[in-house]
């Protein structure tokens, strides 16, 4: 069995601070202190989203998943809708305003302001 875990991982933004605050806003977490170039957000697990600064190309978007305790799931929602930000039970955000119940849990997904497609789920995907 391996013993390899996730530390952190580089988010990409065009205004690390917006984007930082915005996920820790969602997720009800904090942002850290800057280290170097980065704006850690921790996620609690051992893993930390490092946003970066880049404003001289374009943000290629990309996909996060946040596994979260079903009794955080209606709080998580309720601040996406006080924010402003449509959420979809869909990865391809076609049903706007819907949850969905994958697996016998809930999720949701979410564009960050960068567009990177945010997803919360109270239950993991079973995998063959």
């Amino acid at each position: 069995m391996s013993h390899v875990q996730l530390n952190h991982t580089v988010v990409y933004a065009s205004d690390r601070r917006l984007s930082a605050e915005f996920l820790a806003e969602i997720l009800g977490l904090e942002v850290g202190a800057p280290f170097g170039p980065f704006l850690p957000v921790d996620l609690g697990n051992g893993v930390t989203l490092d946003y970066y600064e880049k404003r001289d190309e374009p943000i290629q978007s990309q996909h996060y998943a946040f596994l979260i305790p079903e009794e955080e799931f209606d709080a998580v929602i309720a601040r996406l809708e006080a924010a402003g930000v449509t959420y979809y039970a869909d990865p391809s955000h076609t049903e706007p305003g819907r949850t969905n119940g994958w697996f016998g849990g809930r999720g949701a997904y979410f564009n960050d302001p960068d567009a990177h497609n945010m997803e919360v789920l109270t239950r993991p995907y079973d995998r063959p």
